[in-house]
């Protein structure tokens, strides 16, 4: 049997970009090194460490650099 569980999701806006984990809403006890996500591309994206999922909501438009 196997069973996956999926971490915390967290729904970002276009301005909360770059998104990186862990995040600022973490407790400190449970900090590992910082990762940044490239959420803009796919529209998600999972943190290796933790597996926190974050995801664009919908509708949310990335404006480029």
């Amino acid at each position: 049997m196997s069973a996956t569980k999926e971490g915390p999701v967290v729904e970002l806006g276009a301005k909360d970009l770059p998104a990186f984990c862990p995040n600022p809403a973490m407790p400190v006890w449970n900090h590992h090194p910082r990762v940044f996500l490239d959420v803009a591309t796919a529209g998600h994206a999972m943190c290796p460490y933790c597996g926190t999922v974050y995801r664009l909501r919908a509708g949310e438009i990335v404006k480029g650099h």
